[in-house]
């Protein structure tokens, strides 16, 4: 998909939108960099395609770029995800008085099927919980990372931030900075807590230089683990526990959800313990569940 330079007064624009949206709306570095390459992107494609700039894009601009974007393959996922983000910057544009009207104004979203996550089922997570050796100092980190991350239904991200002083044992709860720096608290199970009671007691001291080093799970030198780290410690555990369904680093998390709602869990509920804003984005996990149960009545119903 061809595109050119963009306009260095269109990369300043870009710049002002997403400094706003760190500003008022604390989007993360991660959803930044994203932003600022889809409105790149775009940016790009105007002025290749018609020569004009962000300010001056048209209808029909908007019609061909996804157009060319349907030719070359790009998933309709990805497109949405891209038109929400150009969005964003011109309503910004609006409100900050650069134009009168949005050019994407009557452009519709790709029509986009929900994609079911893959999860596990509860033995395969029993399995999965099993695998690292908790007779070493990094296999007992391990077990009571996959542990807090199954009891919790946290992101990777959110794990691999926990401090020290984000888990209170006496309350049983966890203390998640999670999307937008916003915080939610999150109870633990007694598992959960028994492994991170003797993990703290017999294995963090041995894995850091300083103890009064913040990082609950510290990786190397004593800093924050990477979630790229932790992600392949899963799929290493994986292998080990014999579990050849394709994971995600989100695979225990979804695992969470569709089983708090397999034993009765109100939708509501795993919409504050996953900390999403929307519940549609939880629905999810109800077709998850149905899916399930119908799978299990086919197999064990005389008439199934």
């Amino acid at each position: 998909m061809a595109t050119a330079p963009i306009a260095p007064e269109d990369d300043g624009l870009i710049q002002q939108c997403l400094d706003t949206l760190w500003l008022e709306r604390g989007a993360s570095e991660h959803t930044l960099a994203a932003y600022g390459r889809d409105m790149r992107h775009w940016a790009g494609f105007l002025a290749a395609w018609s020569k004009r700039g962000l300010l001056d894009a048209r209808h029909d601009d908007a019609e061909a770029f996804l157009e060319r974007r349907q030719q070359v393959g790009y998933h309709p996922r990805s497109s949405a995800r891209l038109l929400s983000a150009l969005r964003r910057f011109y309503r910004w544009a609006q409100l900050t008085h650069f134009i009168d009207h949005d050019p994407l104004a009557e452009i519709a979203l790709p029509r986009v099927r929900p994609g079911l996550p893959e999860t596990l089922d509860e033995d395969e997570v029993e399995r999965l919980l099993a695998a690292p050796d908790v007779d070493t100092l990094i296999g007992l980190r391990d077990r009571t990372m996959l542990e807090v991350l199954y009891a919790s239904g946290l992101r990777v991200s959110e794990l691999v931030s926990l401090r020290t002083d984000s888990v209170s044992i006496r309350q049983g709860i966890v203390r998640v900075i999670g999307k937008g720096d916003k915080e939610r608290l999150v109870p633990l199970g007694e598992e959960a807590l028994d492994w991170i009671e003797r993990y703290l007691k017999e294995a963090r001291p041995g894995l850091v230089t300083d103890i009064t080093v913040p990082p609950l799970f510290p990786g190397r030198h004593n800093g924050f683990m990477t979630r790229q780290t932790f992600w392949y410690r899963i799929k290493h555990y994986a292998q080990v526990a014999c579990i050849d369904k394709p994971l995600s680093p989100h695979t225990l998390r979804h695992a969470f959800a569709t089983h708090l709602l397999d034993h009765g869990a109100h939708l509501r509920v795993v919409q504050a313990l996953l900390g999403h804003t929307d519940l549609s984005t939880t629905q999810i996990y109800t077709h998850v569940a149905q899916q399930r149960l119908e799978a299990l009545h086919q197999q064990h119903h005389p008439r199934g």
